[in-house]
């Protein structure tokens, strides 16, 4: 049996900087970091989705939290099929792309010489090590997009994504239903399984054609993940809807009690659930994360404090 650490996505989000969470005296980035190790066990890295970090900067992360303190990191959004603007290339990739490349706005993976592909995976699993080497790095999350299918090509991506990164554990999010529904849920997660990939178990908006259901899953003994991202339905697959606007939901405990019974069943089979809100609006994300903890304990469920 296992424990369970709870946080947010982010920990930077601009909405909740609006908000009184923070004490007046959190002014910088470091007290900010500082104060919220002191609330949660856990928070996930999303700003490593747009771009790739610094070393320097994951230095920094590993000597400002405590030393139980764990950080989870969503993978650069051009390794998971994401388009991704020139701009947010690091310099030195930008500068050997070809003149026709660097004239498109967005660039997929499959655009880029794989050497230059293979120049970004070092540099952003390198950037990294000093948080693995603290003790402190959970999970690199690949987040795939809802035009990724369920397929035995897209199988092979997901295991190539993996090989990039041998000295990380690795879950992966779908946001195509076709990998979980009743035909073809049991294939993903025993495909899951065999490659000691971590499923991501999500709970978000149902009925859009990019719905995928909340089942909550493991497939490797170490780790488990369920991931939060509100009930906006009527925003999850509009085009142009800003993040701040997709997931604006504030849960209510009812809904957050529904999960309680699924967490405990995960924490039954692996060493640590991983559970995070991604309704990173205002200060949403960190209420909801600290009452689903208050309700997990409630139920004797072990939970990992926050110090």
């Amino acid at each position: 049996m296992g424990t369970v650490l709870t946080g947010t996505a982010s920990w930077t989000d601009k909405t909740l900087l609006q908000t009184t969470w923070y004490p007046a005296e959190a002014t910088t980035a470091e007290d900010r970091l500082r104060y919220y190790a002191s609330q949660f066990p856990l928070v996930e890295v999303d700003s490593t989705y747009y771009s790739l970090p610094s070393e320097q900067t994951a230095v920094l992360w590993a000597e400002r939290t405590p030393d139980h303190f764990t950080f989870d990191f969503k993978a650069f959004r051009l390794f998971t099929g994401h388009p991704t603007p020139h701009r947010s290339l690091p310099k030195a990739i930008r500068e050997e792309l070809s003149s026709t490349l660097r004239e498109k706005e967005n660039l997929y993976l499959a655009d880029l010489p794989k050497q230059l592909v293979s120049e970004m995976w070092d540099m952003y699993r390198r950037a990294l090590m000093p948080v693995h080497s603290a003790g402190k790095l959970g999970a690199v999350f690949l987040q795939y997009p809802r035009w990724f299918f369920f397929s035995e090509d897209n199988c092979k991506q997901i295991l190539e994504s993996r090989e990039r990164l041998p000295d990380y554990q690795v879950a992966v999010e779908f946001r195509q239903p076709s990998w979980m529904n009743e035909r073809n849920a049991e294939k993903t997660l025993g495909f899951l399984r065999r490659n000691g990939i971590a499923y991501t178990s999500v709970d978000e908006p149902q009925g859009t054609r990019s719905s995928v259901p909340p089942i909550a899953a493991t497939t490797i003994p170490d780790l488990a993940v369920v991931r939060f991202h509100g009930r906006r339905k009527e925003t999850w697959d509009k085009p142009g809807v800003g993040v701040e606007e997709r997931f604006r939901y504030l849960y209510s405990e009812d809904e957050l009690s529904d999960w309680v019974p699924k967490i405990e069943h995960l924490q039954r089979e692996t060493r640590e659930v991983h559970v995070l809100m991604n309704n990173c609006y205002a200060d949403y994300g960190v209420r909801n994360a600290q009452q689903l903890s208050l309700l997990l304990q409630r139920s004797g469920v072990p939970v990992t404090a926050a110090g």
